[in-house]
Formats: structure tokens, sequence, C-alpha cells
């Protein structure tokens, strides 16, 4: 029996609650029967990241009240290439059919992409939309104005009144104990 599942790649660096809605959006609305959320081993453009457990477990973290939602190690041992991601994911679940979630403004970028053309084959897209950034057929500005980068910024203050509303209650916690991002 197959089951159609949506992968959200990233680097979650760290997972925010945009990450989280976009989920439970995704889960809410399209005909998918899990999500499996795939943490970057790597930057793919070579930025700087938490350590690859770190953001692992807030992923977990992250998603822990959401049924049908798994977190994957998958890209430890691979490139980073999300075609080889795919490629794997579907190597070890012959079983799935893979749809790819990805925000409209990562999807503009697409032409940086290795073989997007096979990434859309293999895994066609989900697109949410996001403030400021249209797609036809992506839902307008469903998730918040909202970025990791921000989110780091204001760990590295210690704003954490100011962090409260935008990163879920474990994934802070694990930020402040580990004192990721400068916290």
């Amino acid at each position: 029996m197959s089951q159609t599942v949506a992968v959200f790649g990233g680097s979650f660096n760290p997972p925010h609650v945009g990450h989280v809605l976009a989920v439970a959006y995704v889960l809410s609305t399209c005909e998918v029967d899990r999500l499996v959320v795939v943490p970057a081993h790597k930057h793919p453009f070579g930025k700087p990241l938490a350590s690859f457990d770190d953001r692992v477990r807030m992923c977990e973290l992250a998603m822990q009240d959401l049924a049908h939602v798994e977190v994957s190690r998958i890209e430890e041992t691979l490139d980073g290439l999300t075609l080889h991601t795919l490629e794997a994911l579907r190597g070890t679940h012959d079983d799935w059919s893979l749809r790819l979630v990805m925000g409209a403004d990562i999807l503009l970028e697409s032409d940086k992409w290795f073989r997007f053309d096979e990434v859309r084959r293999l895994a066609p897209p989900i697109v949410l939309g996001r403030a400021g950034v249209t797609h036809a057929g992506a839902p307008v500005a469903l998730l918040p104005e909202l970025s990791s980068t921000h989110v780091r910024e204001l760990v590295a203050k210690r704003a954490w009144d100011d962090l409260s509303p935008l990163v879920p209650r474990a994934v802070l916690a694990h930020i402040r104990r580990g004192g990721l991002y400068g916290g």
C-alpha cells in the first residue's frame, strides 16, 4: 500500500513556529499521509550552522506535538543535494510517493538547485506562500514573516521575552541549556 509522504527539508537553524505552522498546514490541507522533517547536515551554501545533533534534537522538540511527523537524520550520510536525499528516501521506502514542501521564496531560487527538474519529477512541490513572496497556486502570506536568522539575532541579544512567541518552548529551552547562538 502506497503512502504519500511530504518531505520538509531545511537548515532549521533553529526551527521556529513558522516551521511548525508549515508542517501543521500541510498535514491539515494536503493529500499526505505523513510528513518527514529533514534537517540539512551542512548548509548547501556553506553558512555556519549549530551542530547537526542539536538541530535534529530541536526539530524533534519543535514537532513533538504533531501526529504523523518524524524527523530524519538521512542527510547525515549524504552530500546535501535535495535530489540525492529524495532518491535515498525513495530507495529505502519504495512504497512512498513523495512531495517536497517548500516556501515560495525558495522556489524562486530553484535555478540554483542541482537538477531541479528531477527533484520536481520525483517529489512534486507543495509550495507555501511567504509574506512578501507570491507564487501561482501558493496560498498568499500563509507563513509569518519570521526567519531563523532573526531568531538567532534575538538569542544573541538574550531577548528571551521577544523569542517566546517565535520559538517553541522546548526548542528555546534547548537553546538556553546548550548556550546555542550566543544565548
